[in-house]
């Protein structure tokens, strides 16, 4: 097939425009960033795997508060940072003189003793803080 000249104000040129554009490695990109983003986005949720109890009332979801958690080995964490009890009382006082309506949110593991889940409410209080909550996990209906 020949092609065609066409003139244009003194121009000629060959052939006709190419009106479409190829989005085929457009898509291929857009996909390979998808698959990423679903293999990395579970890793960056991690925390510090605790068993908490369970129970039937209703739990509060940490938004943008401080989460302080107590693992079975009786490691406190501020936030998934190691913290020792000392420090724990100098940055809750910060953060109590920073905002007075500070609130803390507490995961213990389960097997942790009674005491040692005290020991780490104490602090709390100590620093001034009322407002503590107690992350649990809800029952599920027809068993534990």
């Amino acid at each position: 097939m020949a092609s065609k000249t066409v003139e244009f104000g003194g121009e000629s040129r060959l052939g006709s425009a190419l009106a479409e554009i190829n989005v085929t490695p457009f898509v291929d990109v857009v996909l390979v960033l998808l698959i990423i983003f679903l293999i990395t986005a579970p890793m960056m949720l991690g925390g510090i795997d605790v068993r908490v109890p369970k129970t039937e009332t209703r739990t509060i979801q940490p938004e943008e508060r401080l989460v302080l958690t107590v693992t079975r080995d009786r490691g406190v964490f501020l936030d998934s940072q190691p913290i020792s009890l000392d420090r724990l009382s100098k940055v809750l006082s910060g953060m109590v003189r920073r905002n007075p309506k500070a609130a803390v949110f507490l995961k213990a593991d389960e097997a942790v003793a009674y005491g040692t889940v005290m020991k780490v409410m104490d602090v709390i209080k100590k620093a001034g803080i009322d407002r503590v909550g107690m992350v649990t996990e809800p029952v599920r209906p027809g068993g534990s």
